[in-house]
């Protein structure tokens, strides 16, 4: 539980896949206080519209700055890529201008560009976060000369949230799905993972790519993007409150909540319902 004077950073997903980048910024930066919130009683938001998102996202965000983070990081694909642009560019100046909104696509190309030999780099993702093309335009910004493919990958979540992804059933939609990535190039040499589900699957993932090709794992590339921002920006460093101190909120059941967080983060927690609005 967080204290009354804490001033934690927020961490949002649309459900569980953001605990995975949690939990490397629990490891990368652990002094900081936490609060993670998971709109699970609206959750999938890959299927959702680009306004649905912003304003499920939107409403999220600013619970947590009510709650008293300085700083949030959406930690969800689908959010970054249809709500974080509106919400830095529109709403900050109108709600707090000293506040900041991060996300976890920009951080990532960052890191891709620095990887890729062949310069032909695959992304795979939510159906949502593919048809966005947020990825393909954010590299394109940063390394025109690289080609990107993607592919989306549907079932990977819901094996993931129903405990399948270390069963057969992962194993068929995994090889097929990056089999289909490879019928695009097969100079693909490097693949980010579009979503904070899919560093569950990785086993099943590296099992079936030849040992060459680098999978990029968003939480750790979050996390020290993370520690360099706030090694840059000293003053948001300060406003961040550091007691380790961490608190997980849900919009759905929070005993379901916790039980299946501690397959996402690798300890037990014990999580809260929230009703927004």
């Amino acid at each position: 539980m967080l204290s009354a004077s804490s001033a934690p950073i927020g961490v949002f997903d649309s459900g569980y896949g953001g605990l995975t980048v949690l939990k490397e910024l629990l490891q990368h930066l652990p002094q900081y206080d936490y609060l993670y919130l998971g709109d699970n009683a609206r959750t999938p938001y890959g299927t959702r519209s680009y306004q649905t998102v912003y304003e499920f996202t939107f409403e999220c965000v600013r619970y947590l700055f009510d709650a008293g983070c300085p700083l949030v990081i959406l930690a969800c694909n689908t959010a970054s890529a249809k709500a974080l642009r509106t919400i830095q560019q529109h709403d900050l100046p109108l709600l707090d201008a000293s506040k900041r909104v991060l996300g976890v696509i920009r951080p990532s190309v960052e890191q891709v560009g620095l990887l890729t030999k062949t310069g032909h780099v695959g992304v795979l993702g939510t159906t949502g976060t593919v048809n966005s093309e947020s990825y393909r335009l954010e590299i394109n910004k940063l390394f025109p000369s690289i080609q990107v493919f993607q592919q989306a990958c549907p079932m990977w979540v819901p094996l993931v949230e129903n405990g399948e992804y270390q069963g057969d059933g992962a194993d068929f939609f995994v090889k097929r799905d990056l089999a289909l990535l490879f019928a695009q190039s097969e100079k693909i040499d490097t693949i980010i993972l579009g979503c904070t589900h899919y560093p569950l699957l990785i086993n099943k993932i590296r099992q079936y790519l030849p040992s060459h090709i680098q999978v990029l794992s968003q939480g750790e590339v979050v996390a020290h993007s993370l520690k360099d921002y706030l090694q840059r920006h000293t003053e948001m460093a300060k406003r961040c409150s550091q007691f380790t101190q961490r608190q997980f909120l849900t919009t759905d059941n929070p005993e379901t909540f916790s039980q299946l967080a501690s397959l996402f983060l690798g300890q037990s927690i014990d999580a809260q319902k929230i009703s927004l609005g």
